[in-house]
């Protein structure tokens, strides 16, 4: 099965990275470390996009081992000089090898040499990377010599002190163009608008690769693609199988780079190695995360992928543990794909136990002592637009009931969408603050029409602990519309959220009928509930206006726009 969906690429994450190439592990070419087509070389050139494309630096990492018995200090010219050189190289290479200017280099570049005693180069290594934040160490995806650095699986030893990058230039292809040098084309993985591939299934590796490779973009304006392979798995292993995957698209911040794509393909019963090796022959880069349970490890996988495609691959591999990560991803699916009797006994339970009536609650005079005892403060918004016909009698509902016979309420508040009619006046003469949306918190871009941002910027303007939103067309308002939603909130500290439901009368004809109301609820949205999150099943009313929230909990929420904003909630 074929399927491909465009996704919008993630602009920078906010992390600087700091670039770490341990240069006693390359080897040298006849001029250098860092000569032309060496692996030492590309290390270079990546290293530098991914500092410059985060913000960050790149570091060039050189041990002086101190033989035992003599003096550390004695090594200072030593270290000294290979400071020089290695600048001098770099420096020269990089300006020869991507016409980069050297001066546009220097900010970025720094050659680091440490001086350590010969039987602790592991743990100089090793406190070096953890006293960087946010370091990325670049190594040749090939078995490094042990001859030439023993020490470097005891200083990568797990719990990782860094992210790692093992990294190979593309191998040369046979088929060269006239004018290729002895017959054969390497490609250029870092040209400008270079394609890159993402094979990823989720977890701190696929988000890794995901992180560095918008950094390579920034700079290169590379084209990504997302690749999945969907294994053929029954429907319920399948659904938690595809749950770190699920996890990864929805960390994508919703803000995207304009002109940067990722897609993302679907192949289902294939073999993933021979999947991603035929898709790695349309890319410039292949850009993946690293198997193996050894920390220091890539994995079979990895190098049976690196042995069956010719384009230039980084595997990445990060410093969380990445078995608990899917295990935690998986656990956190298995509710969705539970049978269905466990599933309507795990919804009956809930609903049985978490619904409640506003009767409960209607002891104001208990609900203040209980707010007391708690030290909350709560605070209501009247999210409006047009509603000059109802608002008044909401105010002086509510306003009445429980702020003037009962301090219940701390604040009321209109949150207006810049109505037309005399909405806010109506408010500001019944003596109710009153903002308009639209204006509040102007450095947070270009105004969103619709209930979802009145919500989200009624957060910044209200101060309660608790918060609680009703609708403003209601016609009937009723004190137990309030105190219905507060009373589950402050008498049991395990709730978060609260919703209402009612009985929905419709008028058809001339006749206003006790029931059939909610139709959109009846015949869309519980259905697609039912469907995709059958948890919220027990949900009776989902588009219902009126509900509340702790504000630790609100404020870690979306608000969608539209009828977006009540399903994104829940």
């Amino acid at each position: 099965m074929e399927d491909q969906t465009t996704l919008r690429n993630t602009t920078q994450t906010g992390r600087v990275r700091t670039a770490i190439v341990l240069v006693d592990c390359l080897q040298p070419g006849e001029a250098g470390l860092f000569d032309p087509g060496s692996e030492g070389q590309f290390l270079l050139r990546l290293g530098s996009l991914l500092a410059s494309g985060s913000g960050g630096r790149l570091l060039l990492c050189s041990i002086v081992p101190v033989p035992a018995g003599e003096s550390v200090s004695a090594y200072s010219v030593t270290a000294q000089t290979r400071r020089q050189d290695l600048e001098k190289q770099a420096l020269a290479a990089i300006a020869q090898g991507t016409g980069t200017p050297t001066e546009a280099m220097r900010s970025l570049l720094a050659p680091v040499v440490r001086v350590a005693p010969e039987d602790d180069i592991a743990g100089e290594v090793r406190r070096l990377l953890e006293s960087e934040p946010d370091a990325l160490v670049l190594l040749p995806l090939r078995e490094v010599d042990h001859e030439r650095c023993p020490w470097l699986r005891k200083a990568l030893r797990g719990p990782l002190p860094a992210d790692i990058a093992w990294a190979r230039g593309p191998l040369q292809l046979a088929a060269g163009k006239p004018g290729d040098a002895e017959g054969v084309r390497v490609p250029d993985p870092f040209q400008v608008g270079a394609r890159v591939l993402l094979p990823a299934r989720g977890g701190p590796q696929a988000a890794l690769a995901l992180e560095l490779s918008e950094h390579l973009s920034d700079v290169l304006r590379a084209q990504l693609t997302l690749l999945h392979v969907v294994q053929d798995l029954p429907e319920k292993a399948r659904a938690s199988e595809e749950a770190p995957f699920a996890e990864l698209l929805d960390n994508i911040p919703a803000s995207t780079q304009a002109g940067l794509i990722q897609r993302r393909a679907l192949q289902m019963g294939r073999n993933p190695v021979e999947t991603i090796s035929q898709e790695a022959a349309g890319y410039d880069l292949l850009l993946m995360g690293a198997g193996g349970e050894r920390a220091i490890d890539v994995g079979r996988f990895t190098e049976r992928v690196a042995a069956s495609t010719n384009a230039a691959l980084i595997a990445v591999k990060s410093h969380i543990p990445v078995g608990p990560a899917i295990q935690r991803a998986r656990r956190r699916a298995r509710p969705h794909v539970l049978d269905p009797e466990t599933l309507s006994l795990l919804v009956d339970k809930w609903f049985a136990e978490n619904t409640f009536h506003a009767d409960e609650f209607s002891d104001l005079d208990r609900l203040v002592d209980i707010k007391r005892k708690r030290g909350v403060t709560i605070s209501l918004g009247l999210p409006a637009l047009n509603e000059e016909s109802t608002i008044g009698d909401i105010i002086t509902v509510l306003k009445s009931s429980m702020m003037e016979d009962v301090p219940l309420v701390d604040e009321i508040v209109l949150m207006d969408s810049n109505s037309t009619d005399r909405t806010r006046e109506i408010a500001r003469e019944m003596g109710i603050p009153v903002y308009i949306h639209q204006e509040v918190l102007p450095e947070a871009g270009e105004p969103v029409a619709g209930k979802g941002e009145a919500l989200w910027k009624s957060l910044h303007v209200l101060k309660g602990d608790l918060i609680a939103w009703v609708d403003t067309d209601v016609a009937n308002m009723h004190p137990q519309f309030v105190y219905g939603l507060l009373g589950p909130l402050l008498r049991e500290p395990r709730i978060g959220y609260v919703k209402g439901y009612y009985h929905r009368p419709i008028q058809v004809g001339g006749d206003l009928q006790h029931e059939g109301g909610g139709r959109v609820t009846e015949l869309t949205v519980r259905p697609l509930f039912n469907l995709f999150f059958p948890l919220l099943s027990g949900v009776v009313q989902p588009l219902a206006g009126e509900y509340a929230g702790r504000r630790e909990v609100l404020e870690q929420l979306p608000f969608f726009t539209g009828y977006g904003v009540e399903t994104g909630l829940l």
